[in-house]
């Protein structure tokens, strides 16, 4: 398995487009499939902070990406890590924690000091790879758990 960034492998985009879609729909209700390939593009540019790492063999599967902020009732934190994603057929084989781990290394190459995210439903998958509760919210109209990372 290869971790890359999308911007080297723009032909990813779709694929990661569809599942995430997919995915997160409920917390993003209106958005269509070709407004978040839209979306997406900001993370087609050099620079780190939007970027996607993709996880990758023969196939694509999974996805990490950092953003400036991931919710908009919380703008004052950031950098957040956000769409981490891995294709069902491939779940539970570590690829997930391969990604964290490669995107924790480039925002330690950033100088970036402390990561955020939230996630509705796998607390105890980040909190195996050292992320601590921040906060539980109501978000978009379902629970989620607001978590960081020290770097």
């Amino acid at each position: 398995m290869r971790i890359i960034n999308l911007a080297d492998a723009t032909e990813h985009l779709e694929t990661l487009a569809k599942w995430h879609h997919r995915q997160w729909q409920d917390l993003n209700p209106g958005q269509t499939l070709e407004q978040r390939i839209q979306k997406m593009q900001c993370y087609l540019q050099d620079v780190f902070v939007p970027s996607t790492y993709v996880a990758c063999n023969d196939h694509v599967l999974g996805s990490a990406a950092i953003v400036e902020c991931d919710m908009d009732s919380r703008k004052e934190l950031s950098p957040w890590l956000a769409s981490v994603y891995v294709d069902t057929a491939y779940r539970r084989q570590g690829v997930g924690s391969r990604l964290l781990q490669h995107v924790s290394e480039q925002a330690r190459l950033h100088r970036i000091k402390r990561l955020y995210l939230f996630t509705p439903d796998q607390v105890a998958f980040y909190q195996r790879l050292g992320w601590q509760i921040l906060e539980e919210t109501e978000y978009r109209n379902c629970m989620v758990t607001v978590m960081y990372l020290d770097l």
